[in-house]
């Protein structure tokens, strides 16, 4: 019992201290990190936009879930597309450059608010939407609702909106533990042994890896965390309405993900992505990436490859 509580108090010393530490010395380190584009006033509130290119048709950038600073890790892709597109990173409230807000992280809160960014920065529809990850409910959920405004969607890995699960009970849980963690600065530790992909040879900048690495030290909020409580509520939403026909959709699956889900369903990994295609419609298509879930980031020469082909087919 003595050795059990001389342990508890080690570990409660060192994480007081650990937050004395974070609180003092990194507590305002992202303040002098200067917006890559703007801040667009959004209800109250500020969303970053950055865009670049000046081509006919937009491409508007959609990041994946816990991406801590979209308009770095898009960096790459963007500058490639933006050859011959007009692109834009939209970084939605609670993530990047954008402000924390208190209004449920809902399908129809998204899509306002993304709206509302792209028209007070200028950016006019119809938009090519290219949602990574969870992004993909959003952009369903956009096409489904203002069909208008989306000529066609290129999803990087999206999440599926094919199957319908219940929000495991513990992720309160898990939060509460995560954000005790990024307070203690146990995050900065962890984040390191985490693997790199972010490297000068695919394209990113120094400036870019930093940034996202400072950034990525901050990133469990409550706009973020209540993101995540609602992502299967928002699926459900989406499930239940119907895909516009004539919304051309090009999804690229990452070898990854279907690895991963063979080995949990024990089959050919595609049952998950195939329900997805099915409730998409028959005006979908696939490619298969070798690469990660986050395939933007060593694929950018092909990925840009598939949607010049994929959009001039479109026209036809």
């Amino acid at each position: 019992m003595v050795v059990f509580m001389a342990i508890l108090g080690v570990i409660i010393s060192l994480n007081v201290i650990g937050f004395m530490i974070n609180s003092i010395f990194f507590k305002d380190e992202l303040k002098n990190i200067q917006p890559y584009g703007k801040l667009i006033d959004v209800n109250g509130s500020k969303m970053h936009l950055y865009s670049m290119g000046s081509g006919e048709q937009t491409i508007v950038l959609l990041p994946g879930y816990g991406v801590a600073l979209p308009s770095a890790d898009f960096g790459p892709l963007m500058r490639k597309l933006s050859e011959k597109y007009t692109v834009v990173t939209v970084e939605y409230f609670g993530i990047g450059f954008s402000d924390q807000v208190g209004n449920p992280r809902t399908n129809e809160n998204y899509t306002n608010e993304m709206r509302a960014a792209l028209d007070k920065a200028g950016f006019k529809p119809p938009y090519i939407l290219m949602p990574h990850s969870a992004s993909g409910i959003y952009s369903e959920y956009y096409a489904s609702k203002y069909p208008e405004e989306v000529s066609s969607i290129i999803m990087l890995d999206t999440t599926s909106t094919g199957e319908i699960h219940e929000t495991p009970g513990y992720l309160g849980l898990i939060f509460s533990i995560a954000k005790l963690q990024q307070a203690t600065g146990f995050m900065r530790l962890t984040t390191k042994l985490a693997p790199d992909t972010k490297l000068i040879e695919n394209g990113y900048t120094e400036q870019e890896k930093s940034d996202y690495m400072k950034f990525g030290y901050h990133v469990i909020n409550d706009t973020m965390i209540n993101q995540n409580l609602l992502l299967m509520d928002n699926i459900k939403e989406v499930n239940q309405l119907s895909f516009p026909e004539d919304i051309p959709v090009l999804k690229l699956i990452s070898k990854q993900s279907i690895d991963l889900m063979a080995k949990k369903m024990k089959d050919d990994g595609m049952g998950y992505q195939n329900a997805h295609l099915k409730r998409l419609g028959e005006n979908v298509s696939y490619k298969v990436i070798e690469a990660t879930h986050f395939l933007y980031q060593t694929k950018v020469d092909e990925i840009v490859k598939i949607t010049n082909d994929f959009l001039a087919e479109s026209k036809n």
